[in-house]
């Protein structure tokens, strides 16, 4: 039996400061250790501090740590992620990644663009240093998307890019067209049965940072919605531009709707977080039954909006960033085998809406019960 006394508490520390780390090449920030452990900045910093010295942390660049290599650590492939942030769909993504890696002997490195075009280009630095064989490259903003591709090619790395097309990139992510389309038959549908002849306006919310590919997203809703209800082309059709954080685009919502009269509208989203922020801001301005939500993504917190009786938001498309990693890393080795790829590889998804979110999600944990 092992007495407490024989046991040395900076060394358990520093075996809890290891564990953290939930893949041999993830790199985390300083504070990134103190939010997984609890222990203090200080604490932290030292026992990194000591675990660099004895060789089994790496310091990164900027006061970055991953775990270093073992002995017997020689991985056939090493594959550079730059997620897009540290949001639940980037992290599901990441997962999925990593685990279908474990199974194919490939290493992966991963790095966070935090949703900031300098992130990514610094990024993109970082990767090429690192020697990776192949980049997936995961970021929201069109026009920094050359710069990066010419870093890459004048690398010799091959790339794949994540619902942003890169220059000379093999392209994998949803056909934002088609979805729209079916989103906005389905939101149109809705009017049709519960507001015949009532829709005065349809809002597109949407991101223009993230170029012309993803307007064709409100541009297929907006064409879905029409071919349900040809009347609302005799209806304002506004469009407002979002961003990343669902704080900003309530702030954005509150400010439209401080300045127009309450209408039934047809709100078509972008994604979820600009989604969940309009019917924020019409519950607060005491017109949630005036609006009626489309989104797209089908992150957890629009599941569990979906399952919220009474709720406005009609239904998300579900991306399913979970399931990437089966399907990207294959590609990923095909493409370093020389193997001929198709340059556009469309994600599947499911239109969620509160009568089938339980049968293709029936293992999220219910509400206030999340662990």
């Amino acid at each position: 039996m092992i007495r407490e006394s024989d046991l040395v508490q900076s060394v358990l520390r520093a075996c809890v400061l290891l564990k953290t780390f939930r893949a041999d090449s993830e790199v985390l920030a300083l504070s990134d250790f103190v939010d997984r452990t609890g222990l203090r900045k200080t604490t932290v910093f030292r026992l990194l501090r000591s675990l660099e010295r004895g060789g089994l942390v790496e310091l990164r660049g900027k006061g970055s740590y991953r775990r270093a290599p073992g002995p017997f650590s020689l991985p056939v492939t090493r594959i550079g992620y730059a997620a897009g942030s540290d949001s639940e769909f980037s992290r599901q993504l990441t997962a999925g990644l990593e685990r279908e890696a474990a199974r194919e002997n490939v290493e992966i490195v991963v790095v966070n663009n935090r949703f900031s075009p300098a992130a990514a280009v610094e990024n993109a630095e970082f990767l090429i240093r690192e020697r990776v064989d192949l980049i997936i490259e995961h970021q929201g903003y069109e026009r920094i998307a050359p710069k990066i591709s010419s870093r890459f090619r004048e690398a010799g790395i091959p790339v794949i890019a994540l619902e942003v097309p890169h220059p000379e990139a093999v392209f994998f992510g949803p056909d934002n067209y088609q979805f729209g389309i079916r989103s906005g038959r389905t939101l149109g549908r809705w009017a049709q049965a519960n507001w015949p002849n009532a829709v005065e306006e349809i809002l597109l919310l949407e991101l223009p940072n993230a170029g012309n590919l993803l307007q064709l997203r409100s541009t297929g809703m907006l064409e879905g919605i029409l071919m349900e209800v040809p009347a609302a082309r005799n209806v304002p059709c506004v469009r407002l531009d979002c961003g990343m954080r669902f704080d900003q685009n309530l702030n954005v919502m509150r400010k439209y709707l401080r300045r127009r009269h309450k209408k039934p509208t047809l709100v078509c989203a972008v994604n979820d977080i600009c989604g969940l922020a309009a019917l924020g801001a019409f519950e607060e301005a005491g017109g949630a039954s005036l609006c009626a939500v489309m989104s797209h993504t089908g992150t957890r917190p629009a599941r569990d909006e979906l399952r919220r009786p009474g709720t406005r938001l009609v239904g998300t498309v579900a991306f399913a960033p979970e399931r990437w990693g089966a399907e990207l890393i294959p590609l990923a080795i095909r493409m370093l085998q020389r193997k001929q790829v198709p340059e556009v590889n469309f994600i599947k998804y499911q239109l969620l809406t509160a009568k089938n979110v339980d049968l293709f999600y029936p293992l999220d944990t219910p509400r206030g019960e999340r662990t």
